[in-house]
This record gives C-alpha cells, sequence and structure tokens, in this order.
C-alpha cells in the first residue's frame, strides 16, 4: 500500500473524515430532508458503485480513516453491499479505521447482519419521533414498526446503534424525556441534533422548526446532572454523561455551538460534487475527473488536495432576529445527511 500523505486544509486541520452519499432516493420524504414530490436524478448522473469506490479508495490513500456512507437512503441503492463489501479491504490492510452508515432504519432487518460481515460496527439511525402518528406525518411513507424491527435487528447481529433525534419545535419537543428513556433501557446511544436551514419546500420553514439545543440541554439539566465526556468518535457530536443513570448523550449544534473550529470532515455528494464545508456553495466535481481520466487515482488525489486548500473557515448559518441567514436551497439527500 502507498504511504499516506495527510489531508491539511488552510485552517491546519486535518481531514481524516469522509462522508459519502451514495444515492438521492430514500423510501420516506421527510418534511426537513426533502419534498414529497420528490424528482430524483437520472441514473447517469449518479456515480457508479466502482467510480464511488476509486474516489474513496483516493481519499483513504490521502489519509481519511472514516468513511460514512449516507443518502438519501443508503440501503435502498441496488448492489449497495458489494460497495461494502469492496471498501472493507481497506479495514483488513489498515487504511480505513472505521466504516458505518447513517440509515432511516427501513432496512436494516434485511442488511444488518451483511453490513456487520463486512465489517461496520456502528451505525447511526435517524428516528425523531417513538410516537406513530407523528412518524408517518413526518416521514410521510415510514412504518415506525418496521424501523425498531430493524433497529432490534442491528443490535441482535452486534451492531451498536446510535440514535439521531433531529430536535424540531412544536413537533417532537414533548418527546425529550421519552427518548431518553426508550434509548436508556435499549443500550443506544443517543444524539440530539439542529435542524438545519438547507432549503424551504412546500410550507415547511426552518425557522419555525428551530429548536436550539441549549434550550434541550437546560431542560435535561432540570432534572440531571451532565457531566463533559472526553468520547471522539471522529465526528461533530460533544457527549456528556448523565450521572444518574450513566446514559451517553450527544448534541450536534451547527448553529447555537458550532463546531467549525475543530473541523474533520468532507462530504461526496452522489453525482461527484466534493462539498468541504455543508454550509458553503464551494464545491468540486469529482464526478468529471474519475470519468474524464478512468483509473487515475492520482489525477483524482491531485484534485481532491486542491479542493481542501479552498476549505472554508466556517458556515454561514445563522436563524438570528426571527431571520434565516446563511441559507442554502439545496436538498439534504443530494448533500448527504
Amino acid at each position: 500500500m502507498l504511504k499516506k500523505r495527510d489531508l491539511i486544509d488552510p485552517f491546519n486541520r486535518a481531514i481524516s473524515y469522509l462522508r459519502i452519499s451514495v444515492t438521492d432516493r430514500c423510501d420516506f420524504r421527510c418534511t426537513y430532508c426533502m419534498s414529497e414530490k420528490m424528482k430524483f436524478l437520472p441514473k447517469k448522473d449518479v456515480l457508479s458503485l466502482e467510480e464511488l469506490d476509486q474516489i474513496t479508495s483516493a481519499f483513504i490513500e490521502l489519509g481519511v480513516q472514516k468513511l460514512r456512507v449516507t443518502g438519501g437512503e443508503p440501503l435502498v441503492r441496488k448492489e449497495i453491499l458489494s460497495f461494502f463489501k469492496s471498501v472493507s479491504r481497506h479495514l483488513e490492510n489498515g487504511g480505513l479505521k472505521e466504516l458505518t452508515l447513517t440509515t432511516n432504519g427501513s432496512q436494516l432487518d434485511r442488511y444488518a447482519q451483511d453490513l456487520f460481515n463486512c465489517g461496520v460496527r456502528r451505525v447511526n439511525v435517524s428516528l425523531d419521533t417513538l410516537n406513530e402518528k407523528k412518524f408517518k406525518l413526518l416521514t410521510r411513507l415510514g412504518d415506525i414498526n418496521k424501523v425498531i424491527k430493524g433497529i432490534m435487528k442491528a443490535k441482535s447481529v452486534g451492531l451498536k446503534v446510535k440514535i439521531n433525534f433531529v430536535a424540531l419545535k412544536n413537533v417532537n419537543e414533548d418527546e425529550l424525556f421519552q427518548m431518553l428513556k426508550w434509548c436508556q433501557s435499549n443500550q443506544f446511544d443517543l444524539t440530539f441534533i439542529e435542524v438545519m436551514p438547507l432549503g424551504d419546500f412546500e410550507g415547511e420553514h426552518r425557522l419555525d422548526q428551530y429548536w436550539s439545543l441549549m434550550d434541550l440541554q437546560s431542560q435535561i439539566e432540570q432534572k440531571w446532572t451532565l457531566k463533559n465526556s472526553d468520547l471522539n468518535t471522529g465526528g461533530p457530536a460533544r457527549y456528556f454523561q448523565i450521572l444518574e443513570t450513566d446514559q451517553k448523550i450527544g448534541f450536534i449544534t451547527p448553529l447555537s455551538h458550532n463546531f467549525c473550529a475543530t473541523c474533520n470532515r468532507v462530504r461526496l455528494t452522489c453525482t461527484g460534487e466534493l462539498h468541504t464545508c455543508l454550509g458553503q456553495n464551494n464545491k468540486t466535481d469529482l464526478r468529471d475527473i474519475v470519468r474524464r481520466y478512468p483509473n487515475d487515482i492520482e489525477m483524482l488525489k491531485h484534485h481532491i488536495e486542491a479542493a481542501i486548500l479552498k476549505k472554508p473557515k466556517a458556515h454561514s448559518f445563522s436563524y438570528d432576529n426571527d431571520e434565516v441567514s446563511g441559507q442554502l436551497l439545496r436538498y439534504m439527500s443530494h448533500t448527504g445527511g
């Protein structure tokens, strides 16, 4: 294996974490993520699994140690297991330290064992409510019973499950302690996430949905004692331990307490756009490179390194003064959750 060379951005941050969207398609239509009548990309615009593998391998040769597969819903991509099986070679040779994914859980009952066999050890499952009717309203197409069954299957095969709970004002505020209790009883980690201003569509306004995690944390602290944790999973979450229950919880706060200073990650869309910051529009077209120069991994690495040198210091998202600023009209399903 070639000697790695580190990816360092202009602010001396080492880029070691790649989030890669393998599809924009999803079997849900979550209100804060996509339109109910979503028009998905034509197949020709989406990277093939072989192209995804080639770009991923280039990043790993450049020092990326953690790979998270996202979507859309990654497990609805045809032949997606072949991608996991192929990329797992980087786990076996030590080039990659962790291969994981974020999923809505709908396909976990089917794929959990295969994912474990490919070297996946942790999965993040998006679950914003335990209420069946509310779940249907939020996801439009989802079946919470199928998701819960998939989560339990993942746990049973040895996958460590973390629940991602997007905090939505006037939607799931009343379920805060119910979700905490459910995760504790099932030994699931739990991370709270602030909704981000990525597109307004069909009356779903980000400002109306925004629930600051500073407020959420304050509610928890009125009942329990939170202690800072030194846990670092390589992502943006800040972790705490609830002393009374010994439960671990995380907060992802891109707005109320942004994590830009320690950002170690970049995102690759399913169309091959490399976004060095989720909250900025600058991007590099790696699909063009991988198709113009097939099998030329050095050319890919050259363009990746050039893109990292343009990584901005911070995003520009804000909900100040009852207004949304820095908003990007881009579907989260395109960029990767």
